[in-house]
Parts: structure tokens; C-alpha cells; sequence
């Protein structure tokens, strides 16, 4: 049984997304084993407890840089024993000792199709304004392996979404969460979890 372990920074919809995929039986192989948190009473914390998913809080406040504040997550999911560590809503981009210590066994969804408004910066409703001042079409979500470069690593899977005429970049991002977010990343766990993803030459290959 592979033990999961999510980060977390705030509300936690992507985490829910989550423990709605494990109670539906999904994750074949794996179980959410643990919740970190990066800041205090954040809502995220309380979705955790409502599942009986045991939980931390490493507060970034606490770390005067994050070296420091990396060693103690990497610390921490050795403890948990991690077989995959998923950025759900985690807001700190971590020092590069970690994505070392747990290579492509760690995965974060970006709300956008990478490598479109990607990277330093993009996060939140600026991925979803930036999208709307440049007229796209189309976005959505993108799940992939954490690297050492910011949303630079392997693609698992991406989901696209229609944009609506008169989107503003919350019901963007509303949307984007609700069609693509909330559907690809329990995907990627769980092929994650049944070891169907294989990486040749920083693609991603799933495995039948």
C-alpha cells in the first residue's frame, strides 16, 4: 500500500478532490497516510480531520528560509514514509534537496495547459487573468512531476476548458477547478498508485 501524503495551503478543494476519489474506491494500492500544511487553521486542516487523515502544520513563518523550511518537510515525509507527496493548493516552492530526495514520486496541478502561464509568479488568479488578456480559447489544468524548475517537470495529464464570453478570472478559475482540477489529479494518483506511469525522456509514458 502506497502511503500518500498531500501539501497543503489554504482551503484544500484539491485535497477534497482527493479523499472524494479514495472514498470512491479509486486509488487501488494507495491511501492518503497525511496532510501538511504550511500555514495554521486554514480549511484544508479541517477536511483532513472530517476523514480521520491525520495532519501537520510547518508553518513557512516559522523557517527563516526555505532551505531551512525544506528540510523540514523532507524531514517529515520521511517520517511519513511517503511513496508520493501531492502539491494540492501548496503555495511554497520548495528548495531542490526535496524533488532529489523523492524523484517524479511528487506531483502538483497547475490551472493552466503547460507550458502556457507557467512558471515563477503564475499562480492563482493570475494564471486565469493572464489567459483572459490573451484571448485563448481554451485552457485548463495540467498535472505533472515536480523538478527542480517551476512547473518545468513531466506532464502526466492535462484537461481542457472551454473560455466563456464575459469570464472574469474567478468564474475562470471556478470552472477550470470543477471541469479539469478536480478531475485529472485523483486520475494521476491513482495511476500513480496501480504504477502506470513510467518516464522516458521526461515524458511521461501510461502504462495500459
Amino acid at each position: 500500500m502506497k502511503n500518500i501524503v498531500v501539501l497543503v495551503s489554504g482551503g484544500g478543494t484539491n485535497l477534497q478532490a482527493l479523499i472524494d476519489a479514495q472514498e470512491r474506491g479509486e486509488f487501488e494500492g494507495g491511501r492518503i497516510t497525511c496532510v501538511i500544511s504550511s500555514k495554521p487553521g486554514v480549511y484544508a486542516l479541517e477536511r483532513a480531520k472530517k476523514h480521520g487523515i491525520p495532519s501537520r502544520v510547518i508553518a513557512r513563518k516559522d523557517f527563516g528560509d526555505v532551505v531551512e523550511y525544506s528540510k523540514a518537510i523532507l524531514g517529515a515525509l520521511d517520517e511519513e514514509k511517503a511513496d508520493l507527496v501531492v502539491y494540492a493548493g501548496f503555495m511554497t516552492i520548495l528548495d531542490e534537496l526535496v524533488v532529489r530526495a523523492y524523484p517524479f514520486k511528487m506531483m502538483n496541478v497547475h490551472p493552466a495547459l503547460i507550458p502556457s502561464f507557467c512558471g515563477k509568479g503564475y499562480y492563482g488568479l493570475r494564471v486565469h487573468e493572464e489567459a483572459l488578456k490573451k484571448g485563448v480559447k481554451l485552457t485548463g489544468a495540467t498535472v505533472h512531476f515536480v523538478t527542480e524548475v517551476c512547473d518545468g517537470g513531466p506532464i502526466i495529464l492535462q484537461k481542457a476548458v472551454e473560455v466563456q464570453n464575459g469570464d472574469t478570472p474567478e468564474i475562470l478559475q471556478k470552472r477550470v477547478m470543477e471541469q479539469a482540477e478536480w478531475k485529472i489529479l485523483p486520475q494521476a494518483v491513482a495511476l500513480f498508485c496501480e504504477d502506470r506511469l513510467e518516464v522516458k525522456d521526461n515524458i511521461v509514458i501510461i502504462k495500459n
